[in-house]
């Protein structure tokens, strides 16, 4: 058992305001970096690839920006190394015991620490490229396979991604600790669960193929075929699109909605978590028909504030979701069916509020961050005995 526990964080994106908006892994990571400062962890997050170079502390965290390197030869290497002589300096300065770093684009291959490294699966590119059938780079998977390969443990949010990442990684005999994204619930309250807007129809997340915002124009059709007054409301930054090279997914959206439809549909844009949460609340059902995710934070957040949610099916949103229960799950290829359970919902008020209620309910008995804590200090407490006992 380690005394005055210090862990580090090494993250690309983190929810501060100083670093803006951020998505699922950066939001995740703060989350629980907040937790630990109340609990008298101490903390260091090092936020690469950053625009400037800053330090700043808040009680038991201290957090770095890291400015990339200026080498335009191997940059991706020697910026690597820049990363990992920085965060020894600190080690040894701040008496750090143990480091997580995410999986995607395996940032800490080519990194050498004197301490354990923790991998968590947030989604790897190669999870990614499996999921939506593409094909990987190679130096891609192999950075992230040398990033896996150096690492003392691995730690997933959904036990779905964990085996399938074990599976594409070939991580045989290897322990992938399933530890769930947790959230502080008391910042996840809606007192009048009856105050929402009949008919809008709410979807949170980058507008990217991978979200299965494509899927939405049809759905949406569908839905107003038999609710017309129905509103389609979408946040978060617009992102190109590999498969057809359009700079804007956005666009590509529009051109697919029906014309008629499209009046109904509002893109708001990236917005402060705290506005968004104000539109969760007005919302009478939230979507996410996404066909590559770990787990997905916006859903569970939605879930928190007591909403009805139609999310995908796909291995990791039954671990999220009881369909029927506490949601409903539907592959997003199934139009039909999707536009079918956003109906139900539009149209049966009482059913609406129930799931929304079991949905609540749901997140506290699984995603209470305050259990959920106390899990990751026991894992990374675990690691770094074995690590000093080897």
């Amino acid at each position: 058992m380690v005394n005055n526990l210090h862990v580090a964080y090494i993250v690309s994106h983190y929810a501060h305001q100083l670093f803006g908006h951020d998505g699922g892994l950066g939001t995740s990571v703060y989350n629980l970096v907040e937790k630990l400062k109340t609990i008298n962890i101490k903390t260091s997050v090092f936020v690469y690839g950053q625009k400037e170079d800053f330090t700043f502390e808040e009680n038991n965290a201290t957090i770095y920006s890291l400015k990339d390197c200026e080498e335009s030869f191997l940059k991706f290497y020697f910026n690597r190394k820049k990363i990992e002589k920085f965060i020894n300096d600190k080690i040894i300065e701040n008496n750090i015991h143990i480091i997580e770093a995410p999986d995607w684009t395996g940032i800490t291959a080519f990194m050498n620490f004197k301490i354990p490294v923790v991998i968590r699966f947030h989604g790897s590119d190669a999870y990614f490229c499996h999921l939506e059938n593409r094909k990987q780079k190679l130096k891609n998977y192999w950075s992230e396979k040398l990033a896996l390969k150096n690492a003392s443990g691995f730690i997933s949010p959904t036990t779905f991604a964990g085996e399938l990442s074990g599976k594409i990684f070939n991580l045989k005999n290897k322990e992938i600790k399933t530890i769930y994204h947790g959230l502080e619930l008391q910042n996840f309250t809606n007192s009048n669960q009856m105050l929402y807007e009949k008919g809008l129809i709410l979807y949170v997340g980058t507008l990217i193929r991978k979200k299965g915002v494509l899927e939405l124009p049809e759905i949406f059709h569908k839905v107003r075929k038999i609710h017309p007054d129905a509103k389609l409301i979408l946040i978060g930054s617009d992102a190109p699109d590999i498969q057809t090279k359009s700079k804007s997914t956005w666009q590509m959206m529009q051109s697919q909605f029906d014309a008629d439809d499209l009046k109904n549909v509002t893109y708001l844009g990236k917005m402060p978590y705290s506005e968004v949460q104000e539109y969760i609340k007005k919302a009478n059902v939230c979507v996410f028909p996404t066909f590559a995710e770990t787990l997905g934070m916006v859903t569970i957040e939605s879930m928190a504030l007591q909403k009805a949610v139609v999310n995908s099916n796909i291995g990791w949103s039954k671990e999220l979701i009881m369909d029927k229960e506490s949601g409903f799950l539907v592959h997003p290829s199934d139009h039909k069916l999707y536009a079918q359970r956003i109906v139900a919902l539009l149209q049966d008020e009482s059913l609406c509020l129930k799931i929304g209620k079991q949905a609540r309910e749901r997140i506290e008995a699984k995603f209470d961050l305050n259990k959920l804590a106390e899990e990751n200090i026991e894992f990374y407490q675990k690691i770094i005995s074995q690590y000093q006992n080897r």
